[in-house]
């Protein structure tokens, strides 16, 4: 698209009341938090196929993709999102408006200026749609990524580059092709109003406002980087033990129970904290920018199964011979304690081998671990069974108003303005990646193990889910997850073979999400008048973009670091554990390798966990039959179950440490500094939370290569990490463990 000359100073500069001028009543949308919060004003003449939307948006998604996969390796894997990028490129934008020559540059019979004009809001969403690319649409790397890991690190099997690439790009494309054609049933409706949609466009509002006082968000934001990026030095390298600071261990050097109860990352984390934002902002993403209703649901859950359920099931009733092993682990262990040797049962054709599996006994828990299987079991199915008892109606009337095609409110009226995508775009992308996944699993069976049919059967699983799953996203902004389910089917279909498990996973989770994330995406673009087509090129160039830098990446450090996510290999302070990588190989041990029906069925220690799946069914039966007996009482109808069980569904590899850091910051910040220092709060809020993302993440690769590639560091009690050695021991009578005291 060519450039326009404009007259006017940027559109989107402020809040004009024509934002909501007087339209049709017909023409409102029909949702109250839209009519709020989204303008029903555009200018179709502002230029979005802009230098300075190719040039920031390129190097955002770069940049994101490398530091959130450098990231994913270390043990705290800070996930950089598209909010640092927001916040960060509306300056640079607004100086390269300043400074960048206005002269035209013709190619061919068009003419492009390099800068026409002031940098305007639907440049910024371009380019926050090409950051959030990078950010892995809020995952931080691509998922596949963790099959590579897996493979070398955890394995120690080969996988080409190529067979990596392939895998990477085509799970997070192949959901586009049929998600573009869903358009029309969950993105132009007025009723499919995407929830979260509406706090990225609160925030492009926001910060396109005028800004004259003396502390400006951009100066704000520079100076708050410049101290994240100063402190990081300390727990990044000084003194690292800053990150975890456990004082009951140091109190109590000779307990096991004590440290235990004290340890922030391998215990229950009383007391425990930290003055490292890496630990505060893992996993949970940043506390700052979560609302403070959802910090008290997550603190609700999470107090429930760590204060209440993990110590009576451990030092209570000792449930599944929970002191034969540690309290919080995500490793597999056998049934004298040890640490259980997965690569002994695996054979040369990277499939079980039974003898050595049954010389060597049933895969063991800890206690922790196997409820935490048992609550993700019912929190899958509560979302479902809640979502279809408390907004099934609803969702019901919204998808049939929507496929009647019901007269369009303003919003997508004004999208009529720009040109359609055609169908068959999606079509060849759809596709072009079905037939490089053949290729892989027929052409690179040996190195993915899935068979043809597998790839088949999961994108049939992928397509079928994402209609309903996009609805309900949709309209509740809540999103059930396939990851248990695809890897539980493959398993029972396919036992003994852990890759082709999660590469069916992969493909079948995956591509669903990716799809609910593309639309997700279109909603956003469809509220800030995007025009389509930009929107799918910049969409499909920052996945494939970062897919690739993705995978270079994790090759460079699987590659280059000795040891990586060897925890047991490696120096007590190294930051290379790869936690959520741990994870996932044990998802493939379990439901590959072994299979569920050595760990949940009648073959494994673990079958009663099943009965979890009727739980998460009947739950919210109950809620909704409680809330008809007592439709006065309106707490009831505050009791959510899927995010009540669903508090601790990022444990393991998330730590105590990590959720009661986060709980604190968040409710500091969105609960006191919200309260009674709102002012403060509207302004600086976001951008303090994306300073501080963006200040560590610097700081961390300067250090890694400044320092960590000449094996530059420090040896003192600082720098020896939680200094918590007994926490991860065993309790049990009779069970002997190295560097463990024995009863």
């Amino acid at each position: 698209m060519g450039s326009f000359e404009i007259e006017s100073s940027d559109h989107a500069a402020t809040t004009n009341p024509e934002d909501h001028q007087a339209i049709d009543e017909d023409e409102q949308s029909p949702v109250e938090e839209v009519r709020l919060t989204v303008s029903n004003t555009d200018d179709p003449t502002l230029p979005v196929w802009t230098f300075r939307m190719w040039s920031l948006g390129l190097l955002s998604c770069a940049l994101l993709s490398f530091l959130n996969t450098f990231f994913a390796y270390r043990t705290e894997p800070l996930i950089i999102s598209m909010i640092s990028v927001q916040v960060a490129t509306l300056p640079v934008g607004r100086f390269m408006a300043r400074v960048l020559p206005e002269k035209k540059l013709r190619i061919g019979s068009r003419e492009y200026s390099v800068n026409p004009g002031p940098f305007n809001m639907k440049e910024h969403v371009l380019i926050s749609i090409f950051a959030n690319a990078g950010a892995g649409f809020g995952g931080g790397t691509a998922y596949a990524v963790g099959i590579v890991n897996i493979v070398k690190a955890f394995y120690h099997r080969k996988i080409s580059f190529l067979a990596g690439w392939i895998l990477v790009i085509t799970t997070q494309v192949l959901g586009y092709g049929w998600a573009g054609i869903l358009r029309k049933y969950v993105v132009d409706p007025a009723l499919m109003w995407w929830p979260s949609s509406l706090v990225q466009v609160s925030l492009f509002r926001a910060l396109h406002e005028k800004d004259k006082s003396r502390m400006s968000r951009g100066k704000f934001f520079v100076i708050a980087l410049a101290c994240s990026f100063s402190w990081y030095l300390f727990p990044g390298y000084l003194f690292p033990t800053l990150s975890n600071i456990s004082w009951v261990c140091w109190a109590f050097p000779n307990s096991v129970t004590a440290q235990q109860i004290g340890s922030g990352m391998k215990g229950l984390g009383i007391g425990s904290l930290t003055l490292d934002w890496s630990v505060v902002a893992s996993y949970l993403s940043s506390p700052l920018i979560t609302p403070f209703f959802a910090i008290v649901n997550v603190f609700v859950g999470y107090t429930i199964v760590l204060y209440l359920v993990i110590p009576l099931s451990y030092w209570g009733l000792n449930l599944y011979q929970a002191k034969s092993f540690p309290i919080f682990s995500s490793h597999l262990f056998n049934a004298q304690g040890q640490l259980y040797n997965v690569t002994a049962i695996v054979n040369d054709n990277f499939e079980i081998d039974m003898p050595a599996y049954e010389k060597q006994g049933r895969i063991n828990l800890s206690v922790f671990f196997a409820l935490t299987y048992g609550i993700g079991f019912a929190a899958v199915v509560a979302t479902l069974s809640h979502v279809a008892l408390f907004n099934g109606r609803e969702i019901y009337d919204q998808f049939r108003e929507s496929y009647k095609g019901k007269k369009m409110d303003i919003h997508t009226k004004l999208m009529k303005k720009y040109e359609d995508i055609p169908n068959w775009w999606f079509y060849l992308m759809l596709v072009i990646s079905f037939v490089l996944s053949l290729a892989l699993c027929i052409f690179m069976k040996d190195q993915v193990q899935m068979p043809w049919w597998g790839l088949v059967f999961a994108a049939g699983l992928a397509l079928l889910f994402t209609l309903p799953i996009s609805i309900i996203t949709a309209t509740t902004n809540q999103t059930p997850g396939l990851n248990v389910i695809t890897e539980y089917i493959m398993g029972v279909i396919l036992p003994g073979r852990p890759i082709a498990n999660v590469c069916f996973k992969t493909y079948g989770y995956i591509s669903m999400s990716q799809a609910v994330s593309f639309l997700n995406d279109f909603k956003l673009g469809h509220y800030m008048k995007i025009p389509p087509r930009s929107m799918f090129i910049v969409q499909c160039a920052g996945t494939i973009i970062a897919g690739t830098i993705n995978m270079v990446t994790a090759w460079w450090l699987l590659t280059s670091i000795k040891n990586i996510c060897q925890d047991n290999l490696l120096p007590p302070n190294s930051p290379w554990t790869c936690p959520g990588d741990r994870v996932f190989f044990d998802a493939s041990v379990i439901w590959g390798l072994v299979s569920p029906k050595r760990i949940f069925g009648s073959r494994g220690n673990y079958s009663a966990l099943n009965w979890f799946f009727l739980g998460g069914a009947l739950g919210p039966v109950l809620v909704w039959g409680l809330h008809k007996a007592f439709p006065k009482q309106k707490w009831i109808t505050m009791i959510n179950l899927p995010v009540l069980l669903g508090a601790t569904a990022s444990m393991p590899p998330a730590t105590t440490l990590n959720f009661n850091s986060w709980i604190f910051v968040g409710t500091i910040f969105n609960f006191f500094v919200f309260r009674y220092r709102k002012g403060w709060w509207q302004r600086y809020n976001y951008v303090l939370s994306a300073a501080l993302d963006a200040g560590l993440a610097f700081m961390g690769v300067l250090l890694y290569f400044c320092l960590s590639m000449e094996n530059v560091s420090l040896d003192w009690w600082g720098a020896d990490g939680e200094h918590c050695g007994l926490a991860s021991c065993p309790t049990a009578k009779g069970i002997a463990v190295d560097g463990c005291p024995v009863k």
